[in-house]
């Protein structure tokens, strides 16, 4: 056995090294252990800062409060001023959560300074979805121990596991199917190793060479799924829904049918921040579709328009014919929300992101 006598204790008790009959096991064992110990201690670092961030803007908005809301003018000023010294990572709605997640979690400094063991940042960040205290505590508790992935974690959130489990009278086959269901996101290791955030975290510049229309399709094909397993009475219809006007040719990124709303659902993913050109022309796809597919007794389309650019329009929702009734009244139960949406989108960048990632560190030296 090697002597840690020069490295310090806290990273020897973590490193895995042994001497075996194959050196290759030896030398990964080593790599993949101080690479984890590595991401552990860089996300404390990450919660402990949110945390503080979090801390001192509720105390600057409401002497001492920490009810700031989203809109204030002192986000709006610090935003700014951030963004221009460390980027978009601290833009004006990740402050908000920052101070959302000091809120939620005013203990959260006690486990870090005691070295106990918390969530990551990724998260914790799903975790301020929740409002319910309890439902809240019972999925950060549980994903501690049963050590979900943060991909599980959300879909376990957006599917009301909590809520389905308390109401269950048989929770052993609602248990089984969450961990059939999230089975493939547990066995994402770069999860744990390479995450964006951190690099953002440690000032690493971010990769430019990753195509947009790439990670477009991208979120495209994993959306389709995500939408599906909502499971809200959606029926896929068609992708790359194409409509032609006797000047133009226009395709639909998704499409599909929900059941119990009686109506099409369309949706259409842009590549930067959603103008009004952008609704505009998700009303028009609404009313063609209204007169070119709807059948009688069907209720009227609903377009929703999404971009990946990390603000707050993320997402953008049309509903035409005056039926306005019909989208506040159904809106929660059986269409995804902003959150759920921009979550998706945001664990897909990461997967993207990682993969790419991944395709690079697989390639062999020329």
């Amino acid at each position: 056995m090697a002597s840690f006598d020069m490295i310090p204790k806290d990273l020897s008790s973590h490193v895995k090294y042994r001497k075996s009959n194959n050196i290759v096991q030896d030398l990964k064992e080593i790599i993949d252990s101080t690479q984890s110990y590595a991401y552990s201690s860089v996300n404390v670092a990450l919660v402990f800062r949110n945390w503080l961030i979090g801390k001192r803007i509720a105390e600057e908005e409401l002497q001492g409060g920490i009810r700031a809301e989203y809109g204030t003018e002192l986000l709006k000023t610090l935003a700014k001023e951030m963004e221009k010294s460390y980027g978009k990572g601290l833009n004006q709605r990740n402050l908000y959560y920052y101070v959302r997640f000091y809120d939620y979690f005013p203990q959260i400094l006690n486990a870090v300074s005691s070295k106990s063991p918390i969530l990551s940042w990724t998260h914790y960040r799903c975790l301020l979805q929740v409002p319910d205290k309890d439902a809240r505590d019972w999925y950060a508790k549980e994903a501690l121990n049963e050590t979900w992935s943060s991909r599980t974690l959300q879909r376990n959130i957006s599917t009301q596991y909590y809520y389905r489990l308390l109401k269950s009278q048989d929770k052993r086959l609602v248990k089984e199917e969450m961990l059939s269901l999230t089975s493939k996101y547990q066995q994402d290791k770069l999860e744990f190793i390479k995450n964006p955030v951190i690099a953002e975290f440690l000032g690493i510049p971010k990769d430019t060479s990753y195509l947009e229309s790439d990670l477009e399709q991208f979120i495209i094909d994993n959306l389709q799924k995500f939408i599906m397993e909502l499971g809200k009475g959606y029926a896929f219809v068609r992708r790359q829904q194409h409509i032609k006007t006797e000047k133009e040719d226009y395709f639909i990124d998704l499409v599909f049918y929900n059941y119990i709303l009686k109506c099409f659902v369309l949706f259409d993913l842009k590549t930067g921040k959603i103008t009004h050109q952008d609704v505009g022309q998700m009303d028009m796809y609404v009313r063609m579709y209204d007169e070119l597919k709807r059948s009688e007794g069907d209720n009227p389309t609903i377009g929703i328009v999404l971009c990946y650019d990390t603000d707050e329009d993320i997402a953008r929702y049309s509903v035409m014919h005056g039926n306005e009734q019909l989208f506040a009244v159904k809106y929660k139960l059986y269409l995804p929300t902003e959150e759920e949406l921009r979550a998706e989108i945001e664990t897909q960048k990461t997967l993207f992101y990682l993969q790419q990632q991944e395709k690079k560190s697989e390639k062999p030296m020329k």
